[in-house]
């Protein structure tokens, strides 16, 4: 029977129910026809609300999102007079005068598509395809360039991130099995979602991640890997869990016996979240990341020699990072409410002699042309990140701004971070960012968390030191690059930067 009919029969039944009591009892006959048609309804109701028998419809399993974004920048820099390595005539580089450098307007595209299936009880597959491409260009070149080692091409772990060459990507893929043992245990394994963690999302206007997320302060890279976390019901600690991460970031492959001078390139963690509520969030987090290598695989024919051929050549030693992120919400402040956070994170090198084919080593002298020739020397950088966004509640208008400060000696790992001139978390120096959201109120239809907004911003970089998202040679003040020639840089350095950006975003 249709829905329809379900309908009618229940009018008829409820007209029927609604009688005068005082209704003959010569007519049970009728009565019995009533309570007939009263299970009837019933069962019919049953089956609209449940599926037939082993049959499920394809929302019952698989989830589908995603996310289409329309970006434009417009680029500014200085760069200082410099001194420029010279790898053929390493002790007499040329003196490079000061410049200016610019992009007018750069328009890229992004897609990504969100899929998660049930596949058997307590266990998930998830999955994110993701496409990044300027436009009127189909690789790397109108966006990187020889300024910073994070934006000098893609490379595994930034594929998706950095524009490239227009192809989808498998940015995350991993399966997850809950509940293991009837306990709040839970395993997963496979490209993690270890990209655009706590607080960045705030200025993304994206969901808070979840269990699976990193501090993006400590770690902003498509890592391979896998995860074991315990989530116990602790009243005194809503939300609260632990757990411990494993990942790869190259794979040295197969060699002689005698090897390559290469190591693979792991990393672990431990994370332990006290609080995950609304008015405070907590993470505790210690990575060791082991045998840095000193560069990372770049295949482009767009970056000039020896930049288009870069890759590891050898292992360079181990960094142990040290984070702390505090995130609040903060309801009913004025006409709506208020998103405050900061993060704190270490860094300390553990080098090893190695140096690589430029004389570069682990950060651990001040002579960027003999590092790893004086002996091994542990450096500790440190850098902060605070924020506030202001969300009001009426007419859907988020206001931000950001300041982060890295130290001298800072070393991160986020070469993935949606910034367009170079990672600003990377940053050794000071980086502040003014932005405004603007949702539309337009009907949600693919999921409750769809949405289109406009984003607008600033972004400012004062540049302190040398060798902003890069481990490898010793940094320089930037006042000091033409005081001497063993300043020499390999990479061009920058004095400041400047992006003004707009977005249009489809979040569904």
């Amino acid at each position: 029977m249709s829905r329809r009919g379900v309908v009618l029969f229940a009018a008829i039944l409820l007209a029927v129910l609604a009688l005068p009591q005082g209704v003959p009892a010569a007519d049970e006959e009728i009565q019995k026809k009533v309570d007939a048609l009263s299970k009837e309804v019933q069962d019919l109701k049953r089956q609209v609300a449940q599926p037939k028998e082993g049959k499920k419809s394809i929302s019952d399993w698989l989830t589908i999102g995603g996310d289409y974004r329309f970006r434009v920048d417009s680029l500014r820099g200085e760069v200082p007079a410099y001194y420029q390595f010279n790898p053929a005539d390493p002790f007499n580089p040329p003196l490079v005068a000061a410049f200016k450098v610019k992009n007018d307007v750069l328009y890229t595209n992004r897609f990504g598509l969100d899929l998660k299936a049930k596949a058997t009880r307590n266990v998930t597959v998830t999955s994110r395809l993701l496409m990044y491409k300027a436009f009127g260009n189909s690789d790397t070149a109108a966006t990187t360039g020889t300024f910073f080692s994070d934006r000098i091409g893609t490379f595994d772990g930034t594929e998706g991130h950095v524009p490239g060459d227009g192809k989808l990507t498998v940015d995350q893929v991993y399966a997850t099995w809950s509940n293991i043992l009837d306990q709040p245990i839970w395993f997963s394994v496979g490209r993690r979602p270890s990209t655009g963690g706590i607080p960045a999302h705030l200025r993304q206007n994206t969901l808070k991640p979840g269990n699976g997320g990193i501090p993006a302060q400590m770690v902003d890279y498509a890592f391979d890997g896998m995860t074991l976390g315990w989530a116990p019901d602790i009243e005194a600690l809503p939300g609260a869990y632990a757990k411990i991460c494993y990942g790869r970031a190259f794979e040295n492959g197969i060699t002689n016996t005698s090897g390559n001078g290469l190591r693979d390139t792991d990393m672990i963690g431990v994370s332990v979240v006290p609080y995950d509520t609304d008015p405070l969030y907590i993470d505790l987090q210690w990575n060791r990341g082991f045998n840095i290598f000193d560069s990372p695989v770049i295949a482009s024919t767009t970056l000039p020699t020896p930049f288009n051929s870069l890759q590891p050549s050898v292992d360079l030693g181990d960094i142990d990072w040290f984070g702390i992120t505090a995130l609040s919400t903060l309801k009913n402040v004025g006409p709506g409410r208020l998103n405050v956070f900061g993060s704190g994170t270490l860094s300390v090198t553990h080098p090893n002699t190695n140096t690589n084919a430029f004389g570069g080593g682990l950060m651990f002298n001040d002579d960027p042309l003999s590092a790893g020739l004086q002996g091994n020397k542990s450096k500790t950088g440190w850098a902060g990140y605070v924020g506030i966004r202001y969300d009001m509640n009426k007419n859907r208008t988020k206001l931000g701004f950001e300041y982060n400060h890295g130290s001298k000696d800072w070393i991160t790992f986020v070469p993935a971070a949606d910034d367009m001139w170079t990672s600003k978390l990377g940053v050794r120096g000071n980086v502040y960012e003014w932005y405004l959201i603007q949702e539309f109120k337009l009907e949600a239809i693919s999921s409750y968390a769809s949405k289109t907004f406009v984003r607008i911003g600033y972004q400012y970089y004062d540049f302190d030191y040398t060798g902003s998202n890069n481990w490898v040679g010793a940094p320089v003040k930037i006042t000091d690059l033409t005081k001497s020639p063993l300043n020499a840089q390999f990479l061009t350095p920058m004095k400041n930067a400047q992006d003004i950006y707009a977005t249009l975003e489809v979040k569904f």
